[in-house]
């Protein structure tokens, strides 16, 4: 007999009842359902988009059957377990077969990228390169759902804002008569057709390029091409007449910390023993403009004078591997001969391995805003910092062995 039990029994008290344990059922009714989260979200964006003005029975039509999508939740949410030395990716994205394949459609599409040359100022071998980059040129587009995935992202809720966003312009470019259903194809991350564009982009910026009435990024390569110009130029900023960067040849002992910095014209590089590498030389306009050093594959590799058109490739996909892809493709299309310094051979760096450069940076005092695996601006500033304290070359290159170098130093302090 319990302690309460005892109690009652012994002063001749009634108990009160029990309180039952709380159930899902109602009173003479069925049990609740479990709310699905994705199921709540899509009720309350149905709202939002009748409240821009999109026909209830419509967006109910095109929402209703959609389920989330599991494989767009763990693209979203993937780390990189392999980081690739940017060597190997430059070989990948920049390979023989590409720089062929990249002459044979500058050829095929002469008189098109011509017209878009003039219109825009965008050279033609920037369109072709960023053509062959986001899809092969055309051939691999996405496979995925881009309404159920961009669904899929707003409900996850890590990026809903912008996701709901793209939705309700992927609504649009449907209710509109841009394009059909089935068409609207692409990455798991919503960006579509032969230059991947997300599609508020094509709304703002896709182009009829070939005069069909319709503005097709995913079946017309003409109008593929006019829209990446038409992006470039409007969006982007592009500099007619100029180019991306110059590769140059960096003097011994030189102060490598200056990379990722302000800008400067040509003269003050020149000044600072820096000359363009054979074969490369600055126009007027060029040398006149603030370019800015960087050295992505660290001092051993090639350095580059990077001008504001690099920025306005970046406007496209914000990375540097991926404007330097896209901008050496672009050289070598138009004849450009390989880089006179070759990439530095390394091996791939795992996420522990990022993650423990990040952690002994911020041991021995070396700030890199968190340890996420991430190899961030700031953790490349915190890296030429390190290196700079150590009298080595403080080009901010994590390599393998500078790595193990840094978990030596901070284990010894530790």
């Amino acid at each position: 007999m319990d302690r309460r039990t005892f109690l009652l029994s012994t002063f001749g008290l009634v108990a009160a009842p029990e309180p039952a344990p709380w159930s899902p059922v109602p009173s003479g009714g069925a049990p609740l359902p479990p709310v699905d989260p994705f199921d709540a979200w899509r009720r309350g964006f149905v709202e939002k988009a009748v409240a821009a003005g999109w026909p209830r029975n419509r967006v109910a039509e095109v929402l209703g059957g959609l389920e989330e999508d599991s494989r767009v939740v763990a693209a979203d949410g993937r780390q990189p377990e392999l980081s690739r030395p940017i060597g190997d990716y430059m070989a990948g994205a920049v390979s023989a077969a590409r720089i062929r394949q990249g002459r044979a459609r500058r050829a095929e599409y002469a008189e098109t990228l011509e017209r878009i040359h003039q219109r825009t100022g965008v050279a033609p071998e920037v369109l072709v390169a960023i053509w062959g980059v986001e899809s092969n040129f055309g051939q691999m587009q996405g496979d995925y759902d881009v309404i159920r995935s961009l669904a899929t992202l707003a409900a996850e809720g890590r990026r809903r804002a912008w996701a709901e966003e793209q939705l309700l312009a992927a609504l649009r470019i449907l209710f509109t008569g841009e394009a059909p259903r089935e068409r609207l194809r692409g990455s798991w991350a919503g960006a579509m057709g032969q230059t991947q564009f997300m599609p508020d982009t094509y709304l703002s910026y896709a182009v009829d390029e070939d005069g069909d009435g319709r503005r097709d990024i995913w079946g017309s390569a003409a109008d593929a091409l006019g829209s990446a110009g038409a992006y470039l130029a409007r969006r982007g900023g592009w500099r007619s007449g100029q180019g991306w960067a110059r590769e140059v040849t960096v003097p011994p002992g030189f102060d490598y910390s200056v990379a990722e910095g302000p800008g400067r014209p040509w003269t003050e590089w020149r000044a600072e023993g820096l000359r363009p590498a054979p074969g490369q030389s600055f126009s007027p306009a060029e040398a006149a403009e603030a370019a800015t050093l960087i050295v992505p594959g660290g001092w051993s590799g090639p350095a580059f004078l990077v001008l504001p058109n690099h920025m306005a490739i970046r406007s496209y996909n914000n990375s540097t591997s991926y404007a330097l892809a896209v901008g050496l493709l672009a050289d070598r299309i138009a004849g450009a001969p390989e880089l006179s310094k070759a990439w530095p051979e390394d091996q791939p760096l795992t996420l522990a391995d990022r993650i423990a450069a990040q952690e002994a940076l911020t041991r021995l005092g070396f700030d890199t805003g968190g340890a996420d695996g991430v190899i961030g601006t700031r953790t490349r500033a915190a890296t030429r910092a390190w290196q700079k304290s150590r009298g080595l070359p403080a080009d901010g290159y994590l390599s393998y062995g500078l790595i193990q170098a840094l978990k030596l130093q901070a284990g010894a302090v530790s």
